[in-house]
């Protein structure tokens, strides 16, 4: 096999996709920060919030609540040193891992001791300690996380009782209301700054699952998992992030909306995972140059859908490819975030209200929804599977499939370097979804020789003929 340089991005459209925006620091007692700002018990209660008028904001009240709430989390990993192949070579010297230490926030959300906080806040984490607004100190354990949604739940075992915060509905918020975030930037104790909600169901990047919150309020390294809150001190969202080319706040500040942190701290209680709904479509959001291009003339908004997913809940609800997705439980669906943000609420087996486009006529229908797993397919001997969102971040790529599996007996001697590999592509045509395999697979001859393009799991890129 032939090793190739070059990069290469993957954009696969599926239920999930991942976070690309820009990432927050941990204060790092060894001056070393990582980046980004850095499912719950049903007796918590969710309310609904409402603009006040500016005559009768006061932010007293809901700040000396939430600060009480809010906490001080510390992770202490251990870092790998760079190894000196002369010393080991001569000296049989290896170096130690070297602690480092990182810091967020994180919000009480039970008496008993649950507490969000975001999922970059505790990666890695060897040992997490929680200090409470009364300097108490406890050791947490890691209930689990949804490393998609950047939402991560912790367990102390507190002395006695603790305040904890109400869940605020994050889908009732409305622009220009005013806020406040808590936090513990810069390693101080907790901070309360004021701002209003500047944009709702705001995502990065195209690839991105999330939707979240976009606020004023000042937020710096550190904020991660403080709590977002309106004037009534109810959670409407977790801090997570801001848009900065420094790390430092500069105007634009991002928070996980509190319905969708509700769901998965109440998914992780109850099933020990997140459990994702999918329609079972893939496709694109309608663009004046799109509605141009298809001659579309009754809309100028939607999801336009390009694939049915076999046997999924749009496709049992009679769904065909180029319908137009325009509603989803009476919500207009302008964007795929639109789309992302109410089904990022949902678990399998919901069942959700869609209106939709085909040709002229507007359709009703419920889906039921379906579990949100990577689709795989076999091909020429090698089964292949779909990136999740996490595997894409993480690889930096928008495109191709895993291989999971070796099931031609040609392959055997091969398998160790194959199975992990990326796919990216066939016969230098780059490939991004399940149908594409399909399409390329039926046009060339099975006796034919075919030449796949390669990443393998040291990020080498390699060229194999089979």
């Amino acid at each position: 096999m032939k090793k190739i340089l070059g990069v290469f991005l993957i954009c696969l459209l599926s239920g999930s996709m991942t976070l690309a925006g820009y990432k927050y620091f941990f204060e790092n007692q060894n001056n070393t920060e990582l980046s980004k700002v850095e499912d719950l018990p049903s007796a918590l209660s969710t309310t609904k919030s409402s603009i006040i008028p500016n005559s009768s904001i006061d932010f007293v009240e809901a700040a000396e609540n939430t600060v009480n709430t809010v906490v001080h989390v510390k992770n202490l990993s251990y870092v790998s040193s760079r190894s000196n192949p002369i010393m080991e070579l001569f000296y049989g010297y290896k170096p130690s891992p070297k602690p480092q230490i990182g810091t967020g926030s994180g919000v009480i959300i039970t008496e008993d001791g649950y507490i969000v906080t975001n999922n970059h806040v505790i990666a890695n984490a060897s040992e997490l300690e929680v200090t409470l607004s009364n300097n108490e100190t406890y050791k947490a354990r890691l209930i689990g996380t949804d490393k998609e949604m950047d939402i991560a739940l912790l367990k102390i075992e507190p002395k006695e009782k603790l305040s904890y915060i109400v869940f605020g509905d994050s889908d009732d918020i409305q622009l220009g209301e005013w806020v406040i975030a808590v936090g513990n930037p810069y390693n101080l104790t907790s901070t309360v700054t004021a701002g209003i909600v500047s944009a709702k169901a705001r995502n990065l990047s195209k690839t991105s699952i999330q939707s979240f919150i976009q606020t004023d309020a000042a937020i710096n390294p550190g904020n991660s998992g403080g709590a977002l809150v309106n004037t009534k001190g109810e959670l409407i969202g977790i801090n997570t992030m801001i848009s900065s080319n420094t790390g430092a706040y500069v105007g634009y500040a991002f928070a996980v909306p509190s319905n969708v942190t509700r769901k998965i701290v109440e998914d992780l209680l109850e099933y020990g995972n997140v459990q994702n709904a999918t329609l079972g479509v893939s496709g694109y959001e309608l663009t004046p140059q799109i509605v141009k291009e298809l001659n579309i003339s009754n809309t100028s908004f939607g999801f336009y859908i390009q694939d049915i997913i076999s046997n999924s809940g749009a496709a049992q609800a009679g769904l065909k490819n180029g319908d137009i997705i325009t509603k989803i439980n009476n919500k207009e669906i302008k964007t795929f975030v639109d789309l992302r943000s109410i089904i990022n609420t949902k678990r399998p087996k919901d069942i959700v209200a869609i209106e939709y486009l085909r040709g002229n006529d507007t359709h009703s229908t419920s889906i039921t929804l379906g579990k949100n797993e990577p689709r795989k397919i076999e091909f020429r001997g090698l089964e292949l599977q779909e990136l999740d969102a996490v595997e894409k971040e993480e690889l930096n790529i928008n495109y191709g499939f895993k291989i999971t599996k070796i099931l031609d007996k040609d392959f055997a001697k091969y398998e160790d370097d194959l199975i992990g590999s990326i796919l990216l592509s066939i016969n230098d045509l780059k490939v991004s979804n399940i149908n594409q395999i399909k399409n390329i697979d039926s046009q060339i001859n099975q006796n034919q020789k075919i030449k796949l393009t390669l990443m393998n799991k040291n990020g080498e890129y390699l060229r194999l003929l089979i």
